[in-house]
């Protein structure tokens, strides 16, 4: 049977979602809206900070501007469709914008997980092997860094789209979610699921357990590093560089584990909707004030383009 060719292909998907049109609802809807335009500004300000600023063109905020990246898409690929449904009261999905979404979703969050382990090494290189670090990450290895991540990410991402657009929907088209997440996507298939269910906990595996080994080890030998500096000065330096990351290390990581790596039998269907609005919302908003607000270099480019547009403005 082809991917496209059954039943559901005509029929779509209907997105039960996480609000009604009460008061309350209405309110928090507003608010999810807020910080989508929040997450949406941040994103694009930060990438085009370190486009143009030439004191921004390193390793680091190389990969912030892929994170950022990856936020940007995640977000735009979740909240319009929520809204849009939200708005006209439809609550409807195409079967194959339903496949589309779970793609473009699982590609990006996969993608961020390992950007994100892959940081860290970059991190450890910096502060454990300062006189290196130029050798270590070069322009080679920070685009194969970034580019392996985008890789890995869309393959986990075709993977789980083809598959779970396979198998056949013929009871109901309620999906208990905001968007088509594989898991709430599975419950309505009319198949067995139990081989499928077994290679998604093995790509959540790898996708998540992977990278934050890599964080686990590339800390362990950045806290050594530290615990040998003999200057309290440079012990603080080298925590506040990694701060950041770490802050957004445990956002993305907790809400994620707590999603697909618990045992289908303590999962909810609302806590998973709760947590899902957590780390599609607003983490991607987040990113940008922790990576910000933190980082002199940052706000030095956002002064000096404001600057420049304040002198441009009075002549």
């Amino acid at each position: 049977m082809g991917i496209w060719s059954n039943q559901s292909s005509t029929d779509g998907f209907i997105l039960l979602g996480i609000f009604s049109h009460s008061p309350t609802d209405l309110v928090l809807f507003s608010a999810i809206m807020v910080v989508f335009t929040a997450a949406l500004c941040g994103n694009v300000l930060l990438i085009f900070l370190i486009c143009v600023d030439s004191r921004l063109h390193t390793p680091m905020y190389f990969f912030l501007s892929q994170l950022s990246l990856m936020d940007l898409m995640l977000v735009c690929n979740i909240v319009p469709k929520m809204a849009a449904n939200f708005l006209s009261g439809r609550k409807s999905i195409s079967f194959v914008g339903c496949g589309i979404q779970i793609g473009f979703f699982v590609s990006l969050v996969g993608s961020e997980g390992l950007l994100l382990g892959l940081m860290a090494y970059d991190r450890y290189a910096a502060i454990s092997r300062p006189l290196h670090y130029p050798i270590l990450m070069n322009q080679r290895v920070c685009v194969q860094i970034a580019g392996s991540s985008w890789a890995f990410g869309i393959i986990d991402g075709m993977i789980q789209m083809v598959a779970a657009m396979t198998f056949p929907y013929c009871g109901s088209r309620n999906v208990d979610h905001f968007f088509c997440e594989v898991p709430a996507l599975l419950k309505l298939a009319c198949a067995d699921t139990s081989l499928f269910d077994i290679l998604l906990f093995a790509c959540c595996v790898f996708m998540l357990l992977l990278p934050f080994s890599i964080i686990m080890a590339s800390y362990a030998r950045i806290l050594g590093t530290v615990l040998r500096m003999h200057s309290v000065q440079a012990r603080k330096k080298a925590l506040a560089t990694c701060s950041s990351h770490l802050t957004a290390v445990s956002l993305f990581y907790g809400a994620a584990m707590f999603i697909y790596l618990r045992p289908r039998r303590y999962r909810a269907p609302g806590h998973d909707k709760v947590v899902s609005v957590f780390y599609t919302v607003l983490t991607p908003m987040l990113n940008p004030l922790i990576y910000s607000l933190r980082n002199h270099e940052v706000m030095g480019a956002l002064r000096k383009g404001l600057d420049r547009c304040r002198i441009g403005s009075q002549h």
